[in-house]
């Protein structure tokens, strides 16, 4: 299998830390920005260009909660996505995957502008020579057309906050009876997936990109309302005790 990819992105951090976490083997493919726009429109078929993809010799799904479900059918059982406790589990999941534009809208509102050489190079450390003179020299244009198709307003990015704080309130309050996982008494795919939301705010340092010091010093003053919340502290705790080494292999194209 092939995981197609963008290093920063939270959606594709919570298949990655599936497939790592089930040791299913694969290899990971990180696209560049603005050329990933026709790989993801070929190999997903369904005029969407949004990451991850999944592809096998057979075929290739677009979209995380598409691909779970693959993943339980062919590769199933999965210990992460128990029958027992399977639709819980992606009622959590659908939960958190709701706010992955509003963590988007509201990293990219704090850091365009302000952390500009960072994003150049999150956006080009995988990029051929071509794809990086192509990012730095065009990069005004395409932080526009990020600004316009993430909706990047001052009031839309305050709404983006609000939504993050309201899931971080609920994460606590199911927290708050002691528990280590948020579904039974296992780690599960709704585990994941909120730590995996969740890490561009919370920065655990297993993370290639989240727990870069360069990152967390540039987002500190954006992220620094919400660092010790038990919530973060526990997408922090999960990461220590689950996340481990990814086993992919990272390619570029």
């Amino acid at each position: 299998m092939t995981l197609y990819t963008f290093a920063m992105s939270h959606y594709s951090e919570k298949i990655r830390w599936t497939l790592d976490h089930c040791q299913l083997p694969y290899r990971e493919v990180c696209l560049t920005p603005v050329f990933h726009i026709g790989p993801a429109l070929r190999m997903g078929r369904r005029g969407q260009t949004t990451l991850p993809v999944l592809e096998t010799t057979n075929t290739a799904i677009q979209d995380s909660p598409r691909i779970l479900s693959w993943l339980a059918q062919h590769h199933g059982p999965l210990d992460v996505m128990p029958a027992l406790h399977g639709d819980t589990v992606r009622e959590v999941e659908q939960r958190f995957d709701a706010i992955g534009k509003d963590v988007a809208r509201f990293l990219y509102a704090n850091s365009f502008g302000v952390a500009d050489a960072h994003i150049i190079k999150l956006w080009t450390d995988h990029a051929t020579p071509m794809q990086a003179r192509f990012i730095r020299a065009a990069y005004p244009v395409i932080r526009w057309s990020f600004r316009r198709k993430l909706h990047i307003t001052p009031k839309r990015a305050a709404l983006a906050r609000q939504r993050i704080g309201e899931v971080i309130d609920w994460l606590e309050s199911q927290l708050a009876d002691g528990r280590t996982y948020l579904v039974g008494n296992s780690f599960t795919v709704a585990d994941i997936t909120a730590a995996s939301l969740l890490a561009p705010i919370a920065c655990p340092a297993q993370h290639p990109v989240y727990g870069d010091p360069a990152y967390q010093a540039g987002m500190a003053s954006a992220i620094d309302p919400w660092r010790h919340r038990r919530a973060l502290q526990w997408v922090r705790d999960t990461y220590d005790a689950h996340r481990g080494k990814m086993q992919g292999g990272v390619f570029a194209q």
